[in-house]
């Protein structure tokens, strides 16, 4: 029976390092803040929001909320961004996407300062990944799989990888992180042949899947003792929710997952995280 890699423990672990900086910090006369920007009402990211904004008041970080109508124009949610920009007090910001039609992403992505974007949206912050600079973040989804990993004592150095997806949000990044420490990657995409895909699937030592298909990686993808780390959250009609893996093709994994529970549940904490070492780097202080 596959080991549950369960995101509340990670979470948790996280959460009571980021209370002790964020105390070290306030003595220092700095308390880390974070603003989100949301155009519009979508369920998703009003539910995101309000658990980082439950996440950040358990830390002891500051919220900003900036809310514009889903008719908002670019012109609006760059008004916001150069406020945000130009008060010192806001550390990090996010922004919620996609954003409505109407809005320019590529305008608003731009016009974010790279040293407070925390969810990896601009291209700075990408830069940054490709090098490693210390300059923005990667995206909070592609880092909570790390801090996963290292959690549960995973070391990915020499380890063959497959990323199903290359997403600006997780795959693509992930890659380069993963790269980064050393592993093998290999990352797979729609316009992959399908037997490549489970082959090249079926050889990794750690899948990663990021699809946003419910279900689509079954026993053809997968081999015995294999860590699966499954981002997918894919909401079915009768309310219940699942991920890119079909969990009963996992049984032989040396460790997976679940959905729910299990990346997304990390993602938030990362998020402070994120906002946090902003915070610390914008006022010269190492943590």
């Amino acid at each position: 029976m596959a080991e549950l890699l369960k995101g509340a423990e990670v979470a948790a672990a996280l959460n009571e390092r980021l209370r002790q900086e964020v105390a070290a910090l306030q003595e220092r006369g700095v308390r880390p803040c974070l603003a989100l920007v949301r155009a519009g009402e979508r369920a998703d990211d009003v539910y995101y929001e309000k658990n980082a904004v439950r996440r950040c008041e358990k830390a002891g970080v500051g919220v900003r909320l900036f809310t514009l109508p889903e008719t908002a124009s670019t012109g609006q949610v760059l008004e916001v961004i150069e406020k945000i920009n130009s008060d010192a007090a806001i550390h990090g910001c996010l922004v919620f996407r996609p954003l409505p039609p109407g809005i320019d992403d590529a305008a608003v992505r731009a016009a974010l300062r790279t040293e407070k974007d925390v969810d990896g949206i601009t291209d700075g912050s990408l830069a940054g990944v490709i090098t490693g600079a210390a300059q923005g973040f990667p995206p909070c989804t592609a880092q909570a799989c790390l801090e996963i990993l290292d959690h549960y004592g995973m070391d990915a150095c020499g380890k063959l990888v497959t990323l199903l997806g290359r997403s600006l949000v997780v795959g693509r990044p992930l890659s380069l992180l993963l790269l980064s420490r050393n592993a093998t990657v290999t990352v797979c995409h729609s316009k992959s042949g399908q037997e490549d895909i489970r082959r090249c699937s079926r050889q990794a030592d750690i899948v990663v899947t990021c699809l946003g298909r419910p279900e689509m990686v079954d026993e053809s993808f997968l081999s015995e003792d294999q860590i699966i780390l499954d981002v997918g959250f894919n909401p079915l009609p009768d309310g219940s929710v699942v991920g890119d893996v079909r969990f009963s093709a996992a049984e032989g994994a040396r460790a997976v997952t679940p959905v729910p529970g299990g990346v997304g549940t990390v993602t938030t904490s990362v998020l402070v995280k994120h906002t946090v070492t902003a915070a610390a780097r914008q006022n010269g202080i190492t943590l």
